[in-house]
C-alpha cells in the first residue's frame, strides 16, 4: 500500500491500463499474507521481513547502479528524516505485520492493515490541522466495525499462529496499521522533495538496518534461510510484495489518479483472504466476509471522496474562486 499523487490521464486505453496495474498492484500485495503463512513453518516470523526487505533493498541498489545513480545520493536531513525516521517505520511494521499474520490470520491481518487511512485522516488532524468530517468519521466507523467482524469471524490456521495468539496478531496489526499511516504522513512531505522511488529506497536501507538491530537487541537475530524452499518463498515475497506491487502502482499513478489507483488495490485484503482459504484453509464465517467487505468498501469511500474533493479544489482554482 502506497500513495502519491499523479497528472490528469488523457485517453481511454491509457485509463484502462492505470486500472489493471492498480489491481495488478493490489493482487500483488495480497500475496504478502499467504507466502508468509508459507514460510511459518520454515523460519521465524521475525526474520522474514528482514529478509523480505533486505532483499528488496538489495534489487533497488542494483538498479540504481545501473539505471539510476543519483538514487543514492541525499542530503543530511534526507537521510535523519526517511532513512532514520521512515526506516523506523519499515522496521517496525515488517515485524509487526508478521505478528499479526501469525496472530490473526491473513483475513484479520489486511483488515488491521487498512485502518490506516482512518489513523491516517485522525493524525492529519493532529499534525497537519486537516478537517475531520462527519463523512470521514462515518467511514471510520464503517472500516472498524469492519475490522472487528473479520478478526472475530476469522481463522488463524497457520505454523505460529497457536504460539502468538490472537492477542499478540491484534497488537501486531494495529502497530502496523499505526506505522503505515505515519509513513503515508512523511511521504506527503518527502516524496515532493525527493521522488517516491529515493524515499523507498532510503526507507528501505535504514529499515534493513534498524530490523537487525532491534532483532538482536531482542534477541532474535535474523536466521539464514535453512534451504532452497525458503530461499525460494522469500524471493517470491521480495520480487512480489516489494518490487512488483510498487512498480504496478507506480504505474498506474503515471496513468490515472490517486484516488481511483488507491480504490482498485483495495482489492489486497480480498485477493489475500482467498488465498489464505484455498491454500490454509483459513475460512472466514458469513459475518467475517461481511466485515473484509465493509473495510474495503469502507476504504474505497474514503479514496474516492478525497480523489473528488481534489478535483473540486483544482477546479475552483483554476476558475480563480478561493478553495
Amino acid at each position: 500500500m502506497t500513495q502519491a499523487s499523479s497528472p490528469r490521464p488523457t485517453s481511454r486505453p491509457n485509463r484502462v491500463v492505470g486500472y489493471l496495474f492498480a489491481l495488478g498492484a493490489g493482487a500483488t500485495w495480497g500475496t504478502t499474507g499467504p507466502l508468509s503463512t508459507g514460510l511459518y513453518s520454515l523460519m521465524p516470523a521475525t526474520s522474514i521481513g528482514f529478509w523480505r526487505v533486505l532483499i528488496g533493498t538489495i534489487a533497488l541498489a542494483i538498479w540504481g547502479i545501473l539505471f539510476r545513480r543519483d538514487l543514492f545520493r541525499a542530503d543530511r536531513r534526507g537521510w535523519l528524516l526517511i532513512g532514520l525516521g521512515g526506516g523506523a517505520l519499515v522496521a517496525l511494521f515488517e515485524i509487526a505485520y508478521q505478528f499479526a499474520i501469525a496472530g490473526v490470520g491473513v483475513a484479520g491481518a489486511a483488515a488491521l492493515l487498512y485502518t490506516a487511512p482512518v489513523m491516517v485522516a485522525v493524525l492529519a488532524r493532529v499534525i497537519l490541522k486537516e478537517a475531520l468530517t462527519p463523512t470521514r468519521i462515518a467511514l471510520a466507523v464503517i472500516v472498524m466495525v469492519g475490522v472487528a467482524l473479520t478478526v472475530t469471524g476469522g481463522s488463524n490456521a497457520g505454523a505460529e499462529a497457536a504460539r502468538m495468539g490472537v492477542t499478540a496478531g491484534v497488537a501486531g496489526g494495529l502497530l502496523s496499521a499505526l506505522s503505515y499511516a505515519l509513513t503515508s504522513l512523511m511521504g506527503r512531505y518527502a516524496a515532493p522533495r525527493y521522488g517516491v522511488v529515493k524515499v523507498l529506497f532510503l526507507e528501505a536501507v535504514g529499515g534493513v538496518i534498524l530490523i537487525w538491530i532491534a532483532l538482536a537487541i531482542w534477541g532474535r537475530q535474523p536466521t539464514v534461510p535453512p534451504s532452497g524452499a525458503a530461499w525460494r518463498g522469500l524471493l517470491g515475497l521480495a520480487a512480489g510484495s516489494v518490487i512488483a506491487a510498487n512498480l504496478l502502482f507506480f504505474g498506474a499513478m503515471k496513468r490515472i489518479e490517486a484516488a481511483p489507483a488507491s480504490v482498485a488495490a483495495t482489492i489486497e485484503p480480498v485477493v489475500g483472504a482467498l488465498l489464505a482459504l484455498l491454500l490454509f484453509s483459513q475460512r472466514l464465517t458469513g459475518l467475517g466476509w461481511l466485515g473484509l467487505l465493509l473495510v474495503v468498501a469502507g476504504v474505497a469511500a474514503g479514496y474516492l471522496l478525497e480523489g473528488l474533493k481534489q478535483h473540486l479544489d483544482a477546479d475552483a482554482e483554476e476558475a480563480g474562486r478561493p478553495v
